[in-house]
């Protein structure tokens, strides 16, 4: 088992960095980990994700280059660094956690990212 809970969403504007964190428990640091979003609409989409020692890491096209993700096992603490935000980052933010990327059983309840253009 595996509880998550995310922080760190607000309102931004666009060109502004923004770090999101999601604390975990239970199994945590033998997860793999990953950031998810969602808009009204549309379907969860991955962001990005992080095996679970931390040398893998992958990230959605569109986030490449300006999201960073990043993990801390030793305080049960995952990272999302966002820089360069663009009006179409905006959404909910879940943090989730599973055996591998991809395959996330646990999820979080969700930060909301609004990024005004």
């Amino acid at each position: 088992q595996v509880q998550l809970a995310e922080s760190g969403g607000g309102l931004v504007q666009a060109g502004s960095s923004l770090t999101l964190s999601c604390v975990g428990s239970g199994m945590f640091p033998r997860a793999a980990l990953g950031w998810y979003r969602q808009v009204p609409g549309k379907q969860r989409e991955p962001v990005a994700a992080i095996t679970s020692s931390g040398i893998t890491t992958n990230y959605a096209d569109s986030v490449k280059g300006r999201f960073t993700i990043s993990r801390d096992n030793a305080k049960n603490t995952m990272y999302l660094q966002m820089n360069s935000l663009k009006p179409e980052d905006t959404g909910v933010y879940y943090c989730a956690a599973g055996p591998a990327p991809g395959y996330m059983d646990y999820w979080g309840k969700g930060t909301l990212v609004t990024v005004s253009s």
